[in-house]
Parts: C-alpha cells; sequence; structure tokens
C-alpha cells in the first residue's frame, strides 16, 4: 500500500485523486504506456466512457501481467480531445479508484494518431516486489 501526500496548506484536489503518493522502499513499479479505446477485437467505441473503459482494462490486464491490480495504480496520466469528454472520463475513473487515491493528471489535448480515439489513458503502479 501506498501513502498520500496532502498538504494542508494548498488547495485541496478538484476530484478523487491525492496531491502526490509514496512508494514505499521495496516496491516494484511498472510503467504502462498509453492505452487507447480500442479492443482486442479492433473495435473503437464512438464514446469517451466506453474508449475510457476499455484503456482502463488494458492497464489491469498489464498489471496482472505483472501480479498486480488496479489498487497499485500511483499515478495515473489521462488526456482527453475536449472539454466535453471530462465528465465521462472522470465518472469511469472514479468508479475504479477508492481511497488512498492515485496522484492524477488530466489533459485536454489536440487530438491522437487517429481521430476516432478522444481518451489516452498512462498508469505508473507499484507493489511488492
Amino acid at each position: 500500500m501506498f501513502a498520500t501526500l496532502e498538504p494542508a496548506d494548498i488547495h485541496p484536489p478538484f476530484a478523487p485523486y491525492s496531491h502526490g503518493v509514496v512508494v514505499p522502499q521495496g516496491q516494484k513499479l511498472i510503467l504502462c504506456s498509453g492505452q487507447l479505446g480500442i479492443g482486442a477485437d479492433k473495435v473503437v467505441p464512438l464514446d469517451c466512457a466506453s474508449q475510457a473503459r476499455i484503456c482502463f482494462a488494458n492497464i489491469a490486464a498489464i498489471l496482472r501481467e505483472a501480479g498486480l491490480g488496479m489498487e497499485h495504480v500511483v499515478r495515473i496520466n489521462a488526456y482527453v480531445t475536449g472539454r466535453e469528454h471530462l465528465a465521462d472520463y472522470m465518472g469511469v475513473r472514479n468508479a475504479l479508484f477508492a481511497p488512498p487515491y492515485p496522484a492524477s493528471t488530466l489533459m485536454i489535448v489536440s487530438g491522437f494518431a487517429r481521430p476516432e480515439f478522444v481518451v489516452e489513458i498512462e498508469a505508473i503502479a507499484a507493489g511488492p516486489a
């Protein structure tokens, strides 16, 4: 398990995430590349929430291969192509995580390699070595 950093002298997080995370000594780190909302069947859903669910499912599969789970995620970097996708992305993210929340960044970008993608998610996880 990791510890969160929430200094009392800065504004609290705007959503369920932590300002900082401390990974205990001796933990292994897994760095997941950005995942796009394309299923193994090569289908790309049209909506952000469905794409985000695929992204997080892919991350879960990567972590499972390393012997870890989503509860080991300490950092999320997410990118969406417009403000209209913020609530859908955050709804999916917020349903997946419980305290202690990972550190998280969400940015709006102009696009991805293919125009049908509206979200990309990267993650860092830490767990027993």
